[in-house]
């Protein structure tokens, strides 16, 4: 592992260090629980991979930290099979994969990509006569490396869209962006307001995204889901931004609910949406995407608070997707393509034309 100074994660806030999202080691991986972060700070250890596959279809961690969580997931499954034959091994290793595909459904083709890294970081190991857990867990932070440099570029052309003084919007947890964003806007001396949306139910917005802009030395506001229309003509906006969990190639994005209409709102007041991320090349349209229902009961409450009388019912899609008109840019590693345009970034280079991108 690189000194932490060198590594992409330097001066981002603590939930976007690589030991406080997911972690492998001595058997056991460890999760920051995003769930209830920042009101305390707890991590899950999990001793097999089926748990580090519950913890992910358990939202105890978000937006990329699935992708971290699957990757040292891995790392533990080759320690669960140590003992077996290489037959064995590669076997057992197969399993756990198609176990952290199907953690997360709506991104299973991201997380595809990961754990067949794993799986041939794991095969090399095996060929090698080397220990399985240790190369894995090496080619998780390998991922890491790739994925935080690729989002620094991607923040470099975002922060270009960003005034002097300015205020942004965002939505949602966007994980690394967010620090990025923030780390690149310090270092080109930009002075910026941050209004964050809750994120209902599990308030990702509040807890997660507002955290981060605080930890990272900014002003930060938070607003309840239904504010964003008002605060965006009251407050000046200039840039409503969010990440995706994914862009399908015919521009329409896929992102946490509430994205659709915070797009309409902005939409309707002039004010761009920059969406960021690479276009997903397992997306050639909408009509791929499958939206998650989760446990409607979540909507129903408030950080574990019924807020709903008994008999009332919830839904709760967890996605929506918002059309290419509403999306000003996607902002890639390569600067930033009109919505309907994104073919030009396969042509250009991007790196979603080799592999999907995480």
């Amino acid at each position: 592992m690189t000194n932490h100074k060198e590594r992409p994660d330097h001066d981002l806030a603590f939930m976007l260090q690589y030991e406080n999202i997911a972690w492998y080691e001595a058997g056991a991986v460890r999760i920051l629980d995003r769930r209830i972060y920042p009101g305390k700070v707890e991590f899950v250890t999990c001793r097999t991979h089926n748990e580090v596959a519950k913890a992910i279809t358990d939202m105890v961690t978000q937006s990329a930290g699935p992708f971290s969580a699957a990757a040292m997931g891995m790392a533990l499954a080759a320690w669960e099979c140590r003992t077996s034959d290489a037959e064995g091994q590669r076997r057992y290793l197969i399993g756990a994969a198609d176990t952290m595909v199907n953690a997360r459904p709506t991104t299973r083709l991201r997380m595809q990509q990961v754990v067949n890294r794993c799986l041939s970081a794991a095969q090399i190991a095996l060929d090698r006569g080397i220990r399985v857990d240790e190369a894995v867990r090496a080619e998780a932070l390998a991922i890491n490396d790739r994925r935080y440099s690729r989002v620094a570029r991607i923040a470099s052309y975002l922060t270009e869209m960003f005034p002097a003084h300015g205020t942004i919007m965002t939505q949602c947890f966007g994980e690394t962006i967010v620090g990025m964003m923030l780390r690149e806007s310090r270092e080109r001396g930009k002075v910026l307001r941050v209004f964050c949306p809750e994120t209902r139910p599990y308030f990702q917005g509040a807890r997660l995204t507002a955290t981060v802009v605080r930890d990272m030395g900014f002003d930060v506001t938070v607003i309840t889901d239904n504010m964003p229309a008002y605060v965006m003509k009251k407050e000046r906006v200039d840039v409503f931004t969010s990440a995706a969990d994914a862009i399908c190639l015919d521009g329409h994005v896929v992102n946490k609910i509430g994205t659709y209409q915070i797009a309409i709102a902005a939409h309707h007041h002039g004010i761009p949406y920059f969406v960021t991320g690479a276009p997903d090349v397992g997306h050639p349209t909408v009509d791929t995407v499958h939206i998650e229902m989760r446990d409607p009961e979540f909507v129903l409450q408030a950080m574990g608070v019924r807020t709903a009388a008994e008999g009332v019912k919830g839904y709760y899609p967890s996605f929506d997707i918002t059309p290419p008109h509403l999306v000003s840019g996607v902002v890639t590693d390569l600067g930033i393509f009109a919505p309907l345009d994104l073919a030009r970034y396969f042509l250009e280079g991007g790196e979603a034309s080799k592999e999907l991108v995480v």
